[in-house]
């Protein structure tokens, strides 16, 4: 069939709606750059490290939580003078140097929690050597936030080997930034201990959705710790996994092993299938985290609104269907 010239100009206009319209629903870019942040760094390790015995004393002074009571003066002296201390501290100078470029994301960052929590007040940014403290890299509490940088000298080091391949790419300087989102979503969600699934995969979600709203730069995939192949992965399966789920009446169910099997860091998710391997890691999060986007789509709710809503009332609300 022909298409006439008039047809043809108001098919064109139809296209250009939707692409408007598309657009819209992206959302307009925020700029922050007009928000003020004071965020000093404090680079502790170096004063440490670098310290001698008048030095010392006035460290001592202004950082007493690093240095407790039980030990005497001269077995910090000892601990910084030691060779392979003092080799690690020499590595987190040749990886981090003065720190420029983290410093200038975490305040970018700051700006957007700022963006949405207009009373957030940014803590004091210290940076430390914590003698690979892994399990605490970064510890944001009251008006502190310790960044831990020997852990984050990359995730091929040495140091880190007797970790598995998944949980290495958390020891890369390009993770700070996702860990401090991550820390602050924490700190302002509900400390809420929910059982069902549906509720813990919500929950997750949430602080998925406030994460990248602090850092937007960062793509899902990063946001998610997944590599390009287990996002793109989750995405070509989401329909399947949602299936499964409802399948398996997986939703309502308080048995506390979907949090291992689905919500826990993991290598893949644990469907019990013979195709488990091939499968995203911590699949339940990213499927609460669609769920917290379908409802901001088909809610008009500020950030901080969504976050305080009720799980099991925002799965009600999200209006939320799998991609096929």
């Amino acid at each position: 069939m022909m298409i006439s010239g008039v047809n043809l100009k108001y098919l064109s206009l139809f296209f250009l709606v939707l692409a408007l319209i598309s657009c819209e629903k992206e959302k307009v870019k925020i700029d922050v750059s007009q928000i003020s942040i004071d965020a000093k760094l404090e680079r502790f390790e170096i004063a440490y490290y670098k310290s001698d015995s008048v030095s010392f004393k006035e460290l001592k002074i202004k950082y007493p939580y690093f240095f407790p009571g039980e030990h005497v003066d001269s077995y910090w002296f000892y601990k910084k003078n030691d060779s392979l201390s003092q080799a690690i501290f020499q590595e987190t100078q040749q990886v981090f140097g003065d720190f420029k470029e983290e410093h200038n994301n975490i305040e970018n960052l700051f700006r957007y929690v700022k963006h949405y929590y207009s009373n957030f007040k940014e803590p004091r940014l210290i940076t430390l050597i914590s003698n690979f403290d892994l399990e605490n890299q970064i510890i944001y509490a009251d008006s502190l936030l310790l960044i831990s940088v020997d852990t984050y000298l990359g995730k091929n080091k040495i140091y880190y080997n007797n970790y598995p391949e998944y949980l290495r790419n958390n020891f890369d300087k390009k993770s700070i930034t996702n860990h401090i989102a991550t820390a602050i979503a924490y700190e302002i969600a509900p400390n809420i201990p929910y059982r069902m699934f549906i509720e813990r995969m919500i929950a997750a979600g949430k602080l998925k959705y406030a994460m990248h709203k602090f850092i937007p730069n960062k793509s899902e995939a990063v946001i998610m710790n997944y590599s390009q192949k287990q996002y793109d992965w989750a995405v070509a399966n989401e329909e399947s996994i949602w299936k499964f789920f409802i399948e398996k009446e997986l939703l309502y169910s308080t048995d506390k092993d979907l949090k291992r099997r689905f919500l826990d860091p993991a290598p893949f998710s644990k469907f019990y299938l013979v195709s488990d391997n091939e499968s995203s890691g911590q699949i339940g999060i990213w499927l609460g985290y669609q769920i917290v986007k379908a409802y901001m789509d088909n809610n008009s709710v500020s950030l901080p609104a969504m976050m305080a809503t009720p799980p099991t009332d925002l799965f009600k609300k999200s209006k939320y269907k799998p991609r096929r």
